[in-house]
């Protein structure tokens, strides 16, 4: 036992320095893939162009033996081995990336889903029936032998197969997988999701929240709270009432870890609002980027560099990894080095937490618990109130990050400043229409490939000028609750922007793209750690929602779309004049 009270003794410590006292989730504890002078070396020795490759690879055998094996060739070079050596001790040890995984084809996909017949223009039909077959490209199921020695992999065991991302991401992610299962739901593939959700539930049981994804390196670290809007829309689409009542606790269980582990207090003037951030708090390099982390590090003195291992770590969690919006009011905000993640209030995150919220108490009122319910209806209402009285701006007509050290809104543009409308957290109807002037002051209809992720160029990939389908979700959706024509009309006009965008990229490298770079026709995004991937599994499920939205209007042509800033005004201006005409 004293072995391991010095090891809780460190990661309260390492917690205080961090600035929390709060009760962690368990650290990653593989001495190969999260941490140690193997994973160090490795990494470091740069063998594969992505870090992530190495963390990929199962083990050949039992983890002592390859740790051993390690440490005698270690100390036979005085601990610096040769490039050659490691290499070849790599290829006895470990198996080629993705081995533990097998191509799976959904047993619920079918030819011809009903919401095809939808959409109008024969070219984006078509193309919508490929994007349907993605699907089966895109499954992948674990294979038996990772149940058998889990501690020979860094994927984490799902009973149930599942749909990826595509590209290096072999493996499920947390986020992604709410517009995956939209668009599966679109394509009528209901058990694929109830699996994908069964496997999320298992996680949350298992670890007490769902990971970033299905490896132990990510085990630190969540990603934005979709699980509770993945239960509703599988539950609105089958109506399976017996499944949310087997696994509301689960539900309640991970927002729990948010409220609990990710909770901050904003004191305004004499009152005080609870609300949350993305935080982690621990340090070391993130081991599927270990080299840039470390290398990072280096620009630091070695007393900050914990400190902004952890903030890397946050600004994964965030899913914006990595933005000018966790840069801005640092020390350099055109450095990675002065990110700053855990010192904002992030819209989003709040906006998923109020509409969870929302859902738990609908859920319980629907399964006759009457308690429960009233709890999270009030959780709602304190957070709508603190929503409002931290991040709303009347005068611009957006909420904003709230900047805690700075004590003051982060004002610049970013998609995410309108997740409010998305999530249905305002209680002034009013307020859709002031954002779609905000977006008007903002220039950003102006754009005509996408909405940009934000207005600063910093080569990070959630910036300029790369557009991101989950977001163009929060502004579409969003201003579409709207009852005006006009706002309206801007969001199918968004969408068809979108729609080109993809369509047109598709046209030419029969691909989808994880980003797009909206600067100069559209184009598949790049900029960050890694290159553009294909795929690709959330921006499939966005183009199904709106082809689904608006296939009777949606053109692939090129005489409508991607309308000027003056064609967009007239647009605008004949659907108001329509608006008046009798019905």
């Amino acid at each position: 036992m004293p072995g391991r009270t010095w090891e809780l003794c460190l990661l309260l410590l390492l917690g205080l320095v961090l600035g929390s006292q709060e009760a962690l989730p368990p650290p990653c504890e593989s001495p190969i893939y999260c941490h140690g002078e193997l994973l160090h070396q490795v990494q470091m020795a740069k063998l594969y162009q992505d870090d992530k490759q190495f963390v990929d690879m199962p083990m050949s055998s039992a983890p002592e033996q390859v740790l051993q094996r390690f440490k005698e060739l270690a100390n036979a070079h005085n601990h610096s081995i040769p490039q050659q050596q490691l290499q070849g001790f790599l290829e006895e040890h470990f198996q080629a990336m993705g081995q533990e995984l097998q191509p799976w084809t959904p047993e619920d996909w079918k030819d011809s889903p009903r919401f095809l017949q939808k959409i109008s223009d024969l070219k984006l039909r078509a193309w919508a029936g490929q994007l349907h077959q993605l699907w089966k490209k895109l499954g992948k199921k674990v294979k038996p032998e990772v149940l058998r020695h889990p501690e020979r992999f860094s994927l984490i065991y799902s009973q149930h197969p599942f749909i990826v991302p595509g590209g290096r991401f072999l493996e499920f992610y947390y986020w992604d997988s709410y517009w995956v299962m939209e668009g599966l739901l679109l394509s009528e593939m209901p058990e694929t999701v109830k699996g994908m959700l069964q496997n999320f539930l298992d996680l949350v049981q298992t670890y007490g929240h769902v990971p970033n994804g299905a490896r132990v390196y990510y085990l630190q670290r969540s990603q934005p709270p979709l699980l509770t809007l993945m239960m509703d829309r599988y539950v609105t689409h089958t109506n399976d009432i017996a499944f949310l009542r087997d696994n509301i606790g689960t539900l309640a269980l991970e927002l729990d870890f948010w409220t609990e582990n990710r909770n901050i207090s904003v004191s305004l003037g004499e009152k005080s609002y609870v609300l949350n951030r993305y935080y982690v708090p621990y340090g070391g390099p993130r081991p599927e980027s270990y080299s840039k982390d470390a290398e990072l590090a280096d620009t630091l003195p070695e007393g900050d560099r914990e400190a902004l291992w952890a903030e890397l770590k946050a600004g994964a969690e965030s899913g914006w990894d990595f933005s000018s919006r966790w840069l801005v009011g640092g020390p350099n905000p055109n450095l990675l080095s002065s990110i700053r993640t855990s010192k904002f209030v992030p819209v989003d995150l709040n906006a998923f937490l109020c509409q969870a919220e929302e859902l738990m108490s609908k859920f319980y009122t629907s399964l006759g618990n009457d308690s429960q319910a009233t709890k999270y209806r009030n959780l709602w209402e304190q957070r709508l109130a603190a929503l409002k009285a931290v991040l709303w701006d009347e005068e611009k007509g957006a909420w904003f990050d709230y900047d805690l050290e700075n004590g003051k809104k982060n004002q610049e543009f970013y998609p995410s400043n309108l997740a409010p409308l998305w999530a249905g957290c305002f209680s002034d109807p009013g307020v859709v229409d002031k954002a779609l002037k905000y977006l008007e002051d903002s220039k950003i209809l102006t754009y005509q490939y996408g909405i940009p992720t934000s207005l600063w160029k910093t080569g990070q990939q959630w910036d300029f000028p790369n557009a991101w389908a989950p977001l163009q979700d929060l502004v579409i959706r969003g201003l579409a609750k709207s009852p005006s024509p006009r706002t309206q009309e801007v969001a199918f006009q968004l969408a068809q922007n979108w729609i080109r965008t993809n369509f047109d990229v598709y046209s030419q490298k029969s691909a989808m793209y994880e980003k797009y770079d909206i600067s100069n026709g559209g184009q598949p995004g790049g900029g960050g750690e890694y290159e553009v991937q294909e795929g690709f599994g959330w921006t499939n499920g966005v183009v199904l929602m709106l082809l689904d939205r608006y296939g009777d209007r949606l053109s692939s042509g090129t005489q409508t779309a991607f309308l000027e800033p003056h064609c967009l005004a007239a647009a605008l201006l004949l659907s108001l004049l329509l608006s008046f005409l009798p019905q």
